[in-house]
């Protein structure tokens, strides 16, 4: 089925540009689709009838299938290739959406959103270790991370914009709708163009109690997260969740020292340099998480934006992404170690988080909003580049898959986190804030009591924005004291720990 090349193994392959379109075009569609749906969820719970009990595992639904599986998807990457687990992740994702955009009822909708988080895990490790093992030249490498580390960080803010646009202006089926285009276009671009390494298979048998173990740990974590937020943290069912998720976890790790073919090597995570990429990445989706949540909110409620203007409040931190990743990141890759650009990154989105504390009732978008979300932008696009390579650079061909899963899966867990997190913290803030002003409350006219419900929940905004700022601060801190790998040879060779090895370089097959 597959041809090997008979181009001689150092030279590139001349279609590895064409290959990142498609690479990109699918990661956009799996990150903006965490976010496309949370704007059409209002008008889907009133077109099917779901309750509010119901309501949140439209959500839950897809981040307990994505998060779970994500590494039993890169080992699936590794064992089958990831060309065809790109392909087939891609056709399932767009089934999956089929189905959820005709969705007759609140059980279709979860069923379908189950599977889109099934399909995600397969897809997004291979879409990950596939730009891993194509681009293998330094510079070329940075350029190419530095495109897929603008999608990654953009593609959720992008979602907010598209799902705005289709909510209002079409249908909330049509947030499920539009993934199809992009999963056919990216599905028939892999299988004329994508090329892959020919030895980079690890074909040794599933590690079958790796997966359960794994998968069932990773669940009750993110689950026990959501149990949190809506439950509270002391929660029986919560504090289960939590203690059945460390048991799990650490059954899994004393699996993975013993067995011949492990699951996830723990060399992988092990490595100083991707586990601080993997720490400080978790950390700083957290962060991320609670610029999307809280800001969507105070922009539409506070200040009374529609959804779609609400979205395009968002466009110029995706520029500053873009900029940051394509111009700042990709152009210093190759000339100063990954730590001297993603802590100053994370350092600088945590000045556009601070700013962003000063919000009030009637606060200016463009004297306050605007720059913050424009230093965040900037921050996160030139950390997230050098962060996205680091994490794939130097690992065997036959652990790249779980490699790039694991970079996913601490994006997953970090949101899954800071969602629950960030949501209590400003909860409890506008609970306290609403207590000790419930006298003025009491005493005042309606209006009065609307415009303190107002400054309460502004009040508990910024408090869980100061936690972001804080929790981006120590992400930095982690990226500079963890991460100690040089910058990348010119050759590709690289330098300091972690570098790839010029004899990885691979026959392709088409």
């Amino acid at each position: 089925m597959s041809q090997t090349d008979a181009r001689p193994a150092t030279l590139p392959d001349p279609r590895r540009w064409k290959a990142l379109i498609f690479i990109g075009l699918a990661q956009l569609m799996v990150v903006l689709d965490a976010t496309i749906v949370n704007i059409a969820l209002p008008s889907a719970q009133k077109d099917l009838g779901i309750t509010d009990a119901n309501r949140q595992w439209v959500i839950t639904a897809y981040a307990l299938a994505f998060g779970g599986l994500l590494l039993f998807g890169g080992r699936i990457a590794d064992l089958w290739g990831r060309k065809r687990t790109f392909v087939v992740g891609l056709t399932g994702f767009a089934l999956a959406s089929a189905l959820g955009g005709a969705a007759a009822n609140t059980a279709m909708l979860l069923g379908a959103r189950a599977l889109q988080g099934v399909f995600g895990a397969l897809l997004a490790p291979a879409a990950l270790s596939l730009l891993a093992v194509t681009f293998t030249e330094a510079k070329e490498r940075a350029k190419a991370f530095g495109i897929y580390g603008a999608i990654a960080g953009g593609g959720g803010a992008i979602g907010l914009i598209l799902g705005g646009l289709l909510t209002e202006y079409m249908n909330w089926r049509w947030t499920f709708f539009v993934n199809i285009p992009f999963a056919i276009v990216a599905a028939v671009g892999a299988v004329m163009v994508i090329r892959e390494p020919a030895e980079g298979r690890n074909r040794n048998r599933l590690d079958i109690p790796g997966v359960l173990l794994v998968t069932t740990g990773l669940v009750s974590l993110v689950y026990g997260f959501t149990r949190a937020e809506s439950h509270g943290w002391t929660a029986g069912s919560t504090l289960g969740l939590f203690a059945a998720a460390a048991v799990l976890l650490f059954a899994f790790v004393l699996v993975e020292r013993r067995v011949k073919a492990p699951l996830l090597p723990l060399r992988v995570v092990l490595d100083r340099n991707r586990g601080g990429v993997y720490m400080s990445l978790g950390m700083a989706v957290i962060g991320m998480f609670g610029l999307f949540l809280f800001l969507t909110y105070y922009l539409q409620i506070v200040l009374g934006y529609s959804p779609v203007l609400t979205g395009v409040a968002f466009l110029p931190m995706v520029a500053g992404m873009i900029t940051g990743s394509t111009q700042i990141g990709a152009r210093l890759m190759t000339r100063v170690p990954a730590r001297y650009l993603m802590a100053p990154g994370f350092l600088t989105a945590s000045i556009g988080m601070f700013l962003l504390t000063h919000i009030g009732l009637d606060t200016s978008y463009p004297a306050l909003i605007l720059p913050g979300l424009v230093l965040m932008g900037l921050g996160m696009g030139t950390a997230f580049m050098p962060a996205m390579s680091l994490a794939t650079h130097g690992v065997q061909p036959r652990d790249a898959g779980v490699a790039s899963a694991m970079v996913n899966t601490s994006q997953q867990v970090g949101g899954a986190i800071g969602t629950a997190l960030l949501n209590t913290i400003a909860a409890s803030a506008t609970t306290s804030w609403l207590a000790s002003h419930a006298t003025a409350a009491a005493a005042g006219s309606p209006a009065t009591a609307k415009a303190l419900q107002f400054q309460a929940m502004v009040h508990g905004f910024s408090t869980a924005i100061w936690v972001s700022f804080g929790i981006l601060v120590a992400a930095g801190a982690v990226a500079f004291t963890f991460i100690n790998a040089g910058r990348p040879s010119a050759a590709g060779t690289g330098s300091g720990a972690g570098a790839a090895k010029s004899d990885e370089v691979p026959v392709l097959v088409h």
